[in-house]
């Protein structure tokens, strides 16, 4: 009947309403990712990347349409990755993902970007795009784990 199948409609439409309302907590939501999230958001202010603090960008990629410039992509879409990547390795450990831990996989993501640039001869490109980052990053993690994880300019040569 009718009825039967509208309610069926709705309680299926209820669900999917409730597993978004999950996701977007577990993700964005929820305190222990909040730090990751402020951080990534740090680092664009400080690259003059003036993004809203909106789940959509990092969660599904969607920019918005006035600040969908290559550039922006390119350093956007590593850095959110890099969240996604430290949020989950440590889900069940209900804690706290660090900026270090962060910025060692952020780190991880530039030096293959930076291998792949080299490959593909596009060096300036890269340099172009990643200088300011490198510069950032190696700012804000010490000097310890700089030497642990042999984190060194690789554009600068500083």
């Amino acid at each position: 009947s009718t009825t039967t199948m509208e309610n069926s409609l709705e309680v299926s439409q209820k669900t999917k309403n409730r597993k978004k309302a999950m996701l977007v907590h577990c993700w964005w939501e929820c305190k222990l990712v909040q730090l990751p999230w402020r951080t990534v958001w740090r680092f664009l202010k400080k690259l003059k990347i003036e993004l809203p603090y909106d789940p959509a960008i990092p969660l599904l990629g969607i920019y918005p349409k006035e600040r969908k410039s290559v550039y922006q992509r390119d350093i956007c879409t590593p850095l959110c990755v890099a969240a996604l990547f430290t949020i989950a390795k440590i889900w069940k450990q209900l804690k706290c993902p660090s900026t270090d831990e962060w910025i060692k996989k952020m780190w991880y993501i530039y030096t293959m970007e930076y291998y792949s640039a080299i490959k593909k001869n596009e060096i300036l490109s890269f340099a172009t795009t990643w200088m300011e980052l490198e510069i950032i990053m190696l700012s804000e993690i010490s000097q310890a784990q700089k030497d642990k994880h042999h984190m060194f300019s690789l554009i600068c040569e500083s």
